[in-house]
């Protein structure tokens, strides 16, 4: 049996955790070089109570399944894991968006200088730099509702802190902060793996989203890092969502899911999952249709 670490198999409604229910698990991550070519990496021994599949091709669910036979698999989300090819320049790269896009990204970036009183960027990649944007960033964090409804923040501690210095130590992460005058109001992340860089983490100051600083921050930190003419990927993970459907050039279909000891208590909690996702959805396409599923999203992240 391998080592495992508690993950928790999350209750959630919109960006609201309502519940949370621990269970040790071993983690099976498919980095986006295994997505793209369909492979299947060797499978880790099983945790206490299972196993948690990040990011698995959607086409090798059944081969997955077959590495852990007589498990329960539950709790799968479908999703289209985006990337960025990076084998061109930026200005190749800006030509893919449409002129209204383009027009878009621009206003963004001048409504932000105006009220703002003008905005800077800067990039952190030695281990004194990222102290300093870790210094920075973490309070920041604090604020948005990633970490305060769903403990997906910037990770705050010392081994954290630590595995960052070494990867910048290694020359292996990129960190980018914006700042509105003198304020950082947000952050972006990007350790690197080989020649991807993967989305680590992004957040901002919510009392600066109307004016979309983590649009405005995405784009000047992939004008640098292309700039580099080091990366082939950009790797957005497991997850879809409107900011990375935005800057992404690609997807592939990917599926995470738990798989669990066959025992009472896990099948309980997987039948309990999957009855609660079902009335979940139920509601959320009701709200689509009577036209509240925007302001019902708005009020689950206050």
């Amino acid at each position: 049996m391998a080592a495992s670490e508690t993950a928790a198999i999350n209750f959630t409604l919109g960006s609201r955790r309502l519940l949370s229910v621990p269970r040790r698990l071993a983690t099976w991550n498919f980095s986006l070089a295994d997505v793209l070519t369909g492979s299947l990496p060797e499978a880790p021994a099983c945790g206490r109570d299972g196993v948690r599949v990040l990011s698995a091709p959607t086409v090798r669910l059944a081969d997955v399944a077959a590495c852990y036979p007589g498990f329960i698999a539950g709790g799968r989300q479908d999703y289209h894991r985006h990337y960025i090819a990076m084998d061109q320049d930026f200005a190749a790269y800006m030509a893919q968006f449409s002129g209204k896009t383009r027009s878009t990204l621009r206003r963004k970036a001048k409504k932000l200088a105006q009220e703002a009183g003008g905005y800077t960027v800067s990039e952190h990649r030695t281990p004194a730099e990222v102290d300093a944007f870790l210094a920075a960033a973490l309070p920041l964090s604090a604020k948005t509702y990633q970490a305060r409804l769903l403990n997906a923040g910037l990770p705050d501690g010392p081994e954290a802190r630590l595995a960052m210095l070494a990867a910048a130590e290694a020359d292996q992460m990129r960190a980018f902060l914006l700042h509105a005058g003198d304020a950082p109001v947000a952050y972006l992340a990007l350790p690197v793996v080989g020649d991807t860089l993967v989305y680590a983490h992004l957040g901002y100051d919510p009392a600066y989203a109307r004016l979309s600083p983590g649009t405005v921050l995405q784009i000047e930190a992939l004008e640098r890092l292309f700039g580099e003419q080091r990366y082939r990927w950009f790797d957005f993970t497991e997850g879809d969502g409107a900011h990375k459907q935005l800057f992404g050039t690609g997807h592939a279909a990917c599926s995470s899911l738990v798989l669990l000891q066959p025992t009472r208590a896990n099948r309980a909690l997987l039948s309990a999952r999957a009855g609660f996702d079902g009335t979940v959805a139920q509601a959320k396409a009701l709200a689509a249709r009577s036209g509240v599923l925007g302001r019902v999203r708005a009020l689950l992240r206050a």
